[in-house]
Order: structure tokens, then C-alpha cells, then sequence
């Protein structure tokens, strides 16, 4: 009986080396890629301070992919839009 537990051992060990060394040689397509740097661009425009000026810049910008991050009000006359791509 204990030859047989024995047994069971050594193949269990057996198996377990042998899907450890198939992961290690075939370790590549599990391993986390690390991710590409991003380019962030970013873009500063001053606008006229009413609604309608801003709304359209604020869609040109935004169909061409730019995000609005900020928004700074500089002289007080003039907000400056603050977009990232």
C-alpha cells in the first residue's frame, strides 16, 4: 500500500515538472507586456469669454479628438482652454 501512495507521489511530482517546464519554455505568451509609453499632446487656446464662442471651439476641439482638462482664466478677459490628445 505504501509503494502505491509512493507511486502516486512520484507521478504527481512527475506531472508537476513537467507543466512547469512547459510553462517556462512556453512562458512568453503568459507574460504581462508592458505598456507602451503614451504621447500625450496638449494645447492651450484662448478663447473670447462668451457661451457661443466657447461651445464651437469646444466642439471643433473635441471632434478632432481633444479632451478638455482645464480651463484658466489668465487676465480674467481671456479663459485659456487647457486640451490633451
Amino acid at each position: 500500500m505504501q509503494n502505491v501512495r509512493l507511486s502516486i507521489a512520484w507521478l504527481i511530482a512527475g506531472v508537476s515538472l513537467c507543466a512547469l517546464g512547459f510553462l517556462l519554455l512556453m512562458g512568453q505568451p503568459f507574460t504581462a507586456k508592458a505598456q507602451e509609453s503614451k504621447r500625450i499632446q496638449y494645447k492651450i487656446v484662448e478663447v473670447l469669454p462668451d457661451a457661443q464662442n466657447m461651445q464651437t471651439m469646444l466642439s471643433e476641439f473635441g471632434a478632432s479628438g481633444w479632451e478638455l482638462v482645464a480651463v484658466s482664466m489668465g487676465n480674467m478677459t481671456e479663459p485659456r482652454l487647457i486640451f490633451k490628445k
